[in-house]
């Protein structure tokens, strides 16, 4: 096990609603989660303490975050305050996308 390095045996894999699943490594403050969506697939709105930023990497998916929501495709970034109701559909596609919690979201280790 490297100190700095987080080979795919060493990250931690939930699947967090159907046709969701998540890869995660974690840091002393913060915590990095892959999301993987077959198409169609929701995360169902909740909300948590933790703040939340992250993009989309491949596919396209509609976010809803608090009063707002937009469908967001490759490249495209978002922000989730702790405590704001969030939740997002894949579309016909595929989706991947790129998560950042601070602080470590224990419940994903």
């Amino acid at each position: 096990m490297s100190r700095y390095f987080i080979g795919p045996e060493e990250r931690s894999h939930h699947t967090i609603f159907p046709g969701v699943e998540i890869f995660t490594a974690a840091g002393d403050r913060l915590m990095l989660s892959l999301v993987v969506f077959e198409p169609h697939a929701v995360v169902e709105e909740h909300s948590h303490p933790h703040e939340q930023a992250g993009m989309v990497l491949e596919g396209r998916a509609h976010f809803f975050v608090g009063d707002e929501d937009r469908i967001l495709g490759p490249g495209d970034m978002y922000r989730i305050p702790g405590g704001v109701p969030h939740r997002v559909v894949a579309l016909e596609e595929p989706v991947k996308a790129l998560d950042v919690f601070h602080p470590v979201r224990e419940d994903y280790l």
